[in-house]
């Protein structure tokens, strides 16, 4: 059943962050496995008030055409960032408006923050407990005015299940990228990533305040390097090779390479081989012991040792789940529910 996003336009919303969930969400069709070409999900946008303009933070303003009863039907609510949030950013408390408007949430319904959206998410008391994040430059100030939520400022996003909160900007493509791959596999995500133009996989334990996010003029990058691994993944890959590649020491390697992705390079190799992994998983009849080679684990155990870490399931459980879930969405009816 095709699954419905309503995207929360505040007053004062950046345009960037609300066009995110309509543009990843709304480019995700099925793989030809799945019956390709079909949409699956369809995308909302609503906003305080009855249908009309919402002020964004740039010279212009936005039509809405649904009002804030469409969060009824929502199966996962986007809140993007907004410059308007007032007492919601600086007393942490909802108006009546918002809160009336967050009523029609329905039980269940999958919540989601991009960037200081989260404000929002926490006011309402649904980050209590929690472990959320937001902007780095945020982090501190949400941290005060919500002490009861347990922020991490260092990660891009971070899967509470049924909440989820990323920091700004990119990390909500990121975010809205791993919604996606957890709904409908790694197939579906990556197509639309190459859509869009963006990676298809940051992690979102990465770091999301890289003090150095691009070399200074004139120093060569790791990217030569990286295209030359994920070329190879199912070969042994040492540090030393891929330091060759780009004709730098190991040492400067490293370093240029953590400056550049947040991360070591063998965290990097690991994260792309799980994601090699997933891959195989759902679109294969591969053995374990078969994906653990072609992923370039080696052996069936170190593939089940990562999996496990990074999936927090057993490689044959993921193909399972992802399959049954898989074959349940693309047997049920593409039926979509009125907006109310």
């Amino acid at each position: 059943m095709r699954q419905r996003v309503v995207v929360l336009a505040l007053d004062g919303v950046i345009p960037f962050e609300l066009g995110i969930p309509q543009r990843i969400f709304g480019l995700a069709r099925r793989t030809e496995a799945q019956g390709r070409g079909e949409k699956l999900y369809d995308v909302v946008t609503c906003s305080l008030r009855p249908p009309g303009p919402v002020r964004t933070d740039a010279d212009f303003s936005i039509m809405v055409e649904h009002g804030p009863d469409a969060l009824a039907t929502a199966d996962t609510v986007v809140v993007p960032a907004s410059y308007g949030l007032g007492p919601v950013h600086s007393e942490g408390r909802l108006t009546g408006e918002l809160a009336a408007a967050l009523a029609y949430i329905r039980p269940g319904t999958r919540l989601v923050s991009i960037c200081t959206g989260g404000y929002v998410l926490a006011a309402a008391g649904y980050l209590d407990g929690r472990p959320a994040t937001t902007h780095w430059s945020s982090a501190d100030h949400f941290q005060r005015v919500f002490p009861k939520v347990r922020v991490d400022p260092d990660v891009l996003f971070i899967d509470d299940g049924d909440v989820l909160t990323s920091a700004g900007v990119a990390a909500g493509i990121d975010l809205c990228l791993h919604i996606l791959r957890r709904d409908h596999g790694t197939a579906v995500a990556n197509d639309v990533a190459r859509r869009t133009v963006v990676p298809p996989h940051r992690d979102g334990g990465q770091a999301q305040f890289i003090r150095r996010p691009l070399p200074e003029a004139g120093l060569a990058t790791t990217t030569a390097a990286r295209s030359w691994a994920l070329g190879r993944l199912e070969q042994p890959i040492l540090l030393r090779d891929m330091a060759r590649q780009e004709s730098m020491s190991v040492r400067t390697f490293t370093r240029r390479f953590r400056e550049e992705s947040g991360i070591s390079p063998g965290q990097w190799l690991t994260q792309q081989r799980v994601e090699r992994a997933r891959q195989l998983l759902e679109s294969t009849d591969l053995s374990v012991d078969q994906v653990a080679q072609d992923a370039g684990f080696g052996t069936a155990t170190s593939l089940r040792q990562h999996v496990q870490a990074a999936l927090g399931v057993s490689p044959t459980v993921y193909r399972r789940t992802f399959r049954t879930r898989s074959a349940r969405r693309a047997a049920a009816p593409s039926e979509t529910r009125p907006v109310a």
